[in-house]
């Protein structure tokens, strides 16, 4: 396995633990390498979806999902999406950090 593959796959063992039972359960199954033909389709289906984020139903919560699960097949889409990952996460934490100081200071 490669370097990038390892990677995409601690990123989703982490996702696994900070969302809710049902949902890992689900992921698990479709990260089976038996679920390919699951996985791409629903891949696809979630980066149409994300990309038609401005109708009510779809949100782009979609994309990026999508992306993790195509990126488990297509090898050219893991290192992008790993990295986006990584920066959206360091993003995030950065972010709640400011967010709980603003509140600690009273601003």
């Amino acid at each position: 396995m490669s370097k990038s593959a390892d990677r995409l796959n601690r990123l989703f063992d982490r996702l696994e633990r900070s969302i809710p039972k049902l949902a890992a359960g689900w992921l698990a199954r479709v990260r089976r390498p038996e679920a390919r033909w699951v996985r791409i389709p629903l891949g696809v289906l979630l980066v149409l979806g994300g990309i038609f984020s401005f109708l009510p139903v779809l949100g782009i919560w979609m994309l990026p999902l999508g992306l993790l699960l195509l990126a488990v097949d297509l090898i050219f889409l893991q290192g992008p999406v790993n990295t986006a990952v990584l920066r959206g996460g360091r993003w995030w934490t950065r972010w709640q950090r400011s967010r709980r100081d603003r509140k600690r200071d009273g601003k």
